[in-house]
Formats: C-alpha cells, sequence, structure tokens
C-alpha cells in the first residue's frame, strides 16, 4: 500500500489585496507553530521584517513557492539572489499598484545568464 504524501504549500508575502486574494483562493495555512504561510507588507513594515519572514518561509519544510510581490523583492533583493535553491521556487507577481518587470525578475535573470551565448 503506497503512502501519499502531504500537499505543500504556497507562501504568499505581498500587499493586502495580493495576500486577500490569494488567502480567499484558499491557500491560507498554519503551520503546527500557529505560523502563517503569508504576510501582508503595507507602509509601516520594516525592510527587516520582510527578510526574516522570507528567510523562515524557505527553511520551512512545508512551502515550495513563495510568491512574492515584485516591488517587495526589490526591497530584499539581496536575500532572494542568495536563495539558489529550486525549493522553495521563489516566483515575483505583479502587484495592484506595480506592473511587472522581467528585467527584475531574479529567476528570469538566472535563466538568461544560463542560456545567454556569452
Amino acid at each position: 500500500m503506497a503512502t501519499v504524501a502531504r500537499g505543500r504549500l504556497i507562501a504568499v508575502i505581498g500587499d493586502e489585496d495580493t495576500c486577500v486574494g490569494f488567502l480567499l483562493g484558499g491557500i491560507g495555512e498554519m503551520n503546527k507553530h500557529r505560523q502563517p504561510n503569508y504576510m501582508v507588507v503595507n507602509k509601516s513594515t520594516s525592510i527587516n521584517d520582510i527578510e526574516e519572514c522570507f528567510k523562515r518561509f524557505v527553511k520551512r519544510d512545508d512551502i515550495d513557492i513563495i510568491l512574492i510581490n515584485q516591488n517587495v523583492a526589490e526591497m530584499i533583493r539581496y536575500v532572494i539572489d542568495a536563495h539558489t535553491e529550486p525549493i522553495p521556487a521563489v516566483l515575483e507577481i505583479p502587484s495592484k499598484d506595480h506592473p511587472y518587470d522581467a528585467s527584475k525578475d531574479s529567476i528570469l535573470r538566472r535563466a538568461k545568464g544560463v542560456y545567454s551565448a556569452e
């Protein structure tokens, strides 16, 4: 009899609209330590808080994907660029007030480096 692995989570770091949208979509979870898989970032959120949350999500073994608003990712770019493991995958997404810019996306920059002729 085969055992089925428990599903992995998607984590979200972003503005209120982004987080609420994903929570309404059903991704909200709490782990056994009562830590949520999302972080709402607003004007009063410190860069240190965002960085610590990202590092916590990376260390959690129940998270496979981290979705982060690209404008928030820009605030902690050095931390995101230092994360080179494939899991959890870090996907940068647009927010209502900040459109997506492919030239800033860490995954696309890495892919371009791998596939460039240089």
